[in-house]
């Protein structure tokens, strides 16, 4: 009896141990197919599900503020280093296969009697000692004047830049951005490894969202950050003195990092209407979920419980 449990409690350990299918990608399009269910960071990204949060948004445009809400979608997924896309059969090219978390940013809001609606996407690779550099940012906005669209993938050390607007003097263009941090890279380092943030002065490409409104270049200026640890809340910011403004973000310290607030102040609206405003965003709620597959009608009371009703 005596041996039979020691065979039986060696099974259960071996068992521990291996790496587990934990979903298959034919049901579940963000699913990564293989991981380590014994680091922490897996046990909470990598259960099949998406981290949603809403947030309360007071965007500036315009030289006001505009109500709107704001949510995060944060996720991981096998990506393909060739092609820059999510793989469809993550096993059939393991060489190509790269564990990214993805963050899908969106922002809606009125104008008067028009509607924004802005949609941020970064993939960045889990493993940042060996790669840092998110390999690909994607960034759309739709109004009533029209709709913009900009893709940024990682080409060696920069990035190759397609810009499409509306606007004559902004598309369509392409582009090669040198050696810079993205702005929009720093919400997932963050949520991955708040150590991997850059601090000091460095140059930067602005994030995305910003560019487009404030109709300003896709460039790298300079900024300085930096990160200050608290006890249960932390704060990373990063300032631009050649637009004046500055980005915060606060989160928790301990992992998972989940962000509770961020911020944006500066400038906004042109000509007589240009006046230093700040836009802020406060969590409203949060919720682990599977949203791809909850897409019948029975499901639409989840709206209530991620605050977007």
């Amino acid at each position: 009896m005596k041996y039979t449990y020691l065979v039986i409690a060696a099974l259960f350990i071996l068992s521990a141990c291996e790496k587990v299918d934990i979903a298959d990608s034919s049901t579940n399009p963000n699913a990564t197919q293989v991981v380590n269910k014994l680091s922490p960071f897996s046990d909470y990204w990598d259960q099949g599900t998406a981290e949603i949060t809403t947030y309360e948004l007071k965007q500036a445009r315009y030289g006001e503020i505009h109500e709107g809400i704001a949510n995060t979608i944060f996720v991981t997924e096998p990506f393909s280093k060739s092609k820059h896309v999510k793989l469809d059969n993550p096993n059939g090219n393991p060489s190509d296969n790269m564990h990214v978390l993805k963050l899908n940013f969106t922002r809606k809001f009125y104008t008067g009697v028009y509607p924004y609606s802005t949609m941020l996407s970064a993939f960045t690779p889990v493993n940042q000692n060996k790669n840092s550099k998110p390999l690909k940012v994607v960034f759309g906005a739709q109004e009533w004047c029209g709709q913009t669209f900009t893709q940024m993938n990682l080409d060696g050390n920069g990035y190759r830049m397609e810009e499409f607007s509306y606007f004559e003097s902004e598309g369509d263009k392409r582009s090669k951005i040198k050696d810079a941090i993205l702005e929009d890279e720093l919400w997932n380092k963050l949520r991955i490894d708040p150590k991997s943030l850059p601090v000091g002065e460095f140059d930067a490409v602005p994030g995305l969202t910003f560019i487009r409104l404030a109709h300003h270049p896709a460039t790298a200026v300079k900024a300085n950050a930096k990160l200050t640890k608290g006890g249960k809340t932390s704060t990373y910011s990063i300032h631009y003195p050649s637009y004046k403004r500055t980005l915060t973000i606060e989160f928790e310290s301990e992992f998972p990092h989940k962000i509770a607030s961020w911020s944006e102040a500066g400038y906004s609206g042109f000509g007589s209407n240009r006046k230093e405003l700040t836009t802020t965003a406060t969590v409203k709620a949060r919720k682990m979920i599977d949203y791809w597959s909850k897409h019948d009608l029975n499901d639409a009371s989840l709206r209530v419980e991620l605050g977007l009703e």
